[in-house]
């Protein structure tokens, strides 16, 4: 069945654009104007990515992001343009799993779309070896697609899941953050250093709503390791 993406963005060309390159590449299009429509279409279903500018008057994408997270954890990729670094680094934090800066190329939105498609269990090929991985109180079901501390379910967005499936196969090796680029976007597609220090922030964050000490340690001049104690708070 081929993915359904949802197209949010208040210029048209840059909706035709957009929607033309998908379709050729054998996904489903629709569209929104607004955050508004968006958030319509959101509460429609039948969505398996949302394609979300940042710069909308009115609702904006941040608080379509917002919005969409309170309830459900939907692949979104952002668009932004360059000169609002802030909104994308904030757009990230708040539970974007990427982003492509304006002006773009379509042939790499459209490989990005399929990096967190396939991360998120959507697109094809997912990995199911070792289904199950276990670190203290930590747990990661591949096949489930979710991730527990202590029995309470925390909820990680595709690109955020990936980057634990890496740490936690391999608990005892420093990551580069070349290397968690790899594991959460694929080859061949490179990101800022910042993009993954916010995707490491927001799964601190939540592991420790959580209870969960420590999740991801940081080694100094080299990267990131998992946590050594991952007890729960006293």
């Amino acid at each position: 069945m081929a993915h359904r993406i949802l197209v949010v963005d208040d210029e048209p060309h840059i909706r035709d654009v957009i929607c033309f390159a998908l379709e050729r590449a054998g996904m489903v299009s629709t569209t929104a104007r607004n955050g508004t429509e968006a958030m319509m279409a959101f509460r429609r279903g039948n969505i398996d990515l949302v394609v979300l500018d940042i710069g909308m008057p009115e609702m904006d994408g941040l608080e379509v992001c917002r919005q969409i997270r309170k309830t459900s954890g939907l692949p979104i990729l952002f668009l932004s343009a360059r000169d609002e670094e802030i909104d994308r680094v904030l757009g990230l934090e708040i539970g974007g799993d990427d982003y492509v800066t304006k002006p773009f190329s379509p042939r790499e939105l459209v490989a990005r779309v399929k990096a967190i498609l396939k991360r998120s269990g959507n697109g094809g090929g997912f990995d199911s070896r070792g289904n199950i991985l276990v670190a203290g109180e930590v747990s990661l079901d591949r096949a489930g697609r979710t991730v527990s501390f202590g029995g309470t379910v925390v909820t990680t967005t595709a690109l955020e899941f990936s980057i634990l499936d890496a740490l936690l196969s391999r608990p005892e090796m420093v990551f580069s953050r070349e290397q968690l680029m790899a594991a959460a976007y694929g080859p061949g597609i490179h990101v800022a250093d910042r993009t993954i220090d916010s995707h490491i922030r927001n799964i601190r964050a939540k592991f420790s709503a959580a209870g969960a000490v420590g999740i991801v340690a940081t080694v100094h001049g080299v990267g990131f390791r998992l946590g050594s104690d991952l007890g729960r708070k006293a």
